[in-house]
Order: structure tokens, then C-alpha cells, then sequence
């Protein structure tokens, strides 16, 4: 009961789930094009129309690290903003995400992984204080996830929970872009096959994964999007043979969450001061969100 208890109390926030946005590839098509596509530089983006109040869009990292703090520009956007509209809007119930990361059914994840990669990953995750009777029954995605992070490099909130907590002191509604229920079901439709490669990969090349994240946390530090995908892509250089798994993983965990997040943006924006907050890479490109909210009519201009 202890170790349910320890691993619980570590693991409050599934916002910190997305930090896995940064191993994943991007096509590297957009950054080969002789034009440069938009949206491959800057952190702070001004969102105008004619007759709307102003409202902006900034790209988080979820890393807990001294050096990702809010600056001026973005905490001088938030004090201009009526809504902040994060991935989740506050902190879910761990008993609730504990359950949504099990197989149904009956199912087990050594039968889907292998004894072998079992016996590893029982050992990883035993070492966090996660009970066995969870990784028993635990989604490869899940398992993969809780493998591949990083450990915190700071006993300070991550980003995301700053800027909750700098709307709560001005008196700024937030809402949610997305439901628990929504972003799991991103890492549910990952193909089997692909979710048990990334799992295996993870095992396999933890340190090698863990070494890239001075390169991720140093390219959003200068609002780089393009070093940020291309740091991603770059995932095929080393690991040509999990090319099509990370792709997999880009189209439903970036792309296909940026439709959503981008459909529950529709409305709050045309009544304008609204901040979004949302993992940089949900900005990059023309599948990105800054790409759709242009495409809507409205000038999107870089500020920071």
C-alpha cells in the first residue's frame, strides 16, 4: 500500500505525460521546402482580427527545469487575457488516470510485450513505485511513457503549472482544450505494434533519449521550432528503423490533437483575450495550431 501511495503522490499532473512530445520525428519534408514554412521560429504569438480583442498563443515545454520560467512578454500577454486555455485545465484525479492506462478485459501486458521485455520493464517500474498489480495490466503506451521520461531537473513547477498558477492570481479563467478522457484515447488509437516498438525502443535506448533533452530544453530557450521538430526528426537519423513507429506516434499524439484543440478554440476566439498555452510543437508548421488559427482569418504575429 506505501509503494501505491509513494507513486501516486509522484504522478499528479498528466499534463507531464506530454513531455514524450519531445522524442517524437516530424516529417522532415516542411524543413527541406526552399520557402521556409511559417511558424518554425518564436515562443509568443499575437492572435488579431478586426474588431476582436487581442489574444495569444505560447508554446510550453513540459519539463521541470530552473531555466523554463515565465518571461516578461508572455506574463505581460497573460495579464492582458480574460481565458487561459491549457491542454488540461487543472489537475486530474489520479485513480481516474490510473485506471484509463489499464487494459480491459482481462487483457496483460506481458502477453502483448514479451516475457522478456516484461521482466525489464517490471524492474524500470518497480524502481519508480509502481505496484505491480498496475504494471500487470498496464498499456504498452503507458509503460512506454513512464520508461522514456526524464527526471525532474527542478523541485519548482513545471511551465504549465506557473502559468495556472499566475491566472489563478489575476483572476483569469481557465479552460480546457482538452478532456483526460480525450488524451488518452490519442494514446489508445498508437497501433499496438508501433506502441510495443516504442516501448522496446525506450528500454533500450533510455540514456541516449535522456541525453537529447539539453539539446530540446537549449532550442526552446531561443523559440526555435524548427531545431525543436528537426531534434525530433532526427530520432530517424539514429534509429532509422523506428522511422514509421515515431511518425505514428506524431500523427495521433501532434497532428490529430491539434484538430481538437483547435475546434475547442473556435468560439473562446471570436470573443477574443484568450491565452493558449499549449507543448510548442502543437505550433510548428502548417499542421499546427498557429497554421489552422491563420487559416480562420485571423493575423498571427510573432512577439516573442
Amino acid at each position: 500500500m506505501r509503494s501505491s501511495a509513494n507513486w501516486i503522490s509522484r504522478n499528479r499532473s498528466w499534463v507531464s505525460r506530454c513531455a514524450v512530445a519531445g522524442v517524437l520525428a516530424l516529417a522532415a519534408a516542411a524543413l527541406e521546402a526552399q520557402t521556409p514554412p511559417p511558424f518554425v521560429q518564436g515562443l509568443l504569438w499575437r492572435i488579431a482580427k478586426a474588431g476582436v480583442p487581442d489574444s495569444f498563443a505560447f508554446g510550453t515545454i513540459h519539463v521541470a527545469d530552473p531555466r523554463v520560467t515565465i518571461a516578461q512578454p508572455v506574463g505581460d500577454a497573460l495579464a492582458r487575457s480574460r481565458t487561459l486555455a491549457l491542454e488540461l485545465g487543472s489537475q486530474v484525479a489520479s485513480d481516474e488516470v490510473l485506471e484509463l492506462e489499464q487494459l480491459q478485459d482481462g487483457q496483460r501486458l506481458q502477453p502483448l510485450i514479451g516475457e522478456d521485455t516484461f521482466k525489464r520493464v517490471r524492474i524500470e517500474l518497480a524502481a519508480q513505485d509502481v505496484p505491480e498489480r498496475l504494471i500487470e495490466r498496464m498499456k504498452p503506451w503507458a509503460a512506454m511513457i513512464k520508461v522514456a521520461r526524464a527526471q525532474p531537473r527542478s523541485s519548482e513547477p513545471g511551465l504549465d503549472q506557473q502559468l495556472l498558477v499566475a491566472a489563478h492570481a489575476r483572476g483569469v479563467k481557465v479552460m480546457a482544450l482538452e478532456w483526460v478522457e480525450e488524451q488518452i484515447a490519442a494514446f489508445d488509437a498508437v497501433p499496438l505494434e508501433t506502441q510495443v516498438a516504442l516501448l522496446k525502443h525506450a528500454l533500450a535506448d533510455h540514456a541516449a533519449l535522456e541525453a537529447g533533452l539539453d539539446a530540446t530544453i537549449d532550442a526552446w530557450l531561443r523559440g526555435d521550432l524548427a531545431r525543436l521538430a528537426k531534434l525530433s526528426a532526427g530520432s530517424h537519423d539514429r534509429f532509422s528503423e523506428m522511422g514509421r513507429h515515431y511518425l505514428q506516434l506524431t500523427k495521433h499524439i501532434i497532428h490529430d490533437r491539434n484538430v481538437l484543440m483547435h475546434h475547442r478554440l473556435v468560439m473562446p476566439l471570436r470573443g477574443g483575450r484568450v491565452f493558449v498555452a499549449v507543448g510548442a510543437l502543437h505550433l510548428h508548421g502548417e499542421k499546427g495550431l498557429l497554421a489552422m488559427i491563420a487559416r480562420d482569418g485571423y493575423r498571427v504575429t510573432r512577439l516573442y
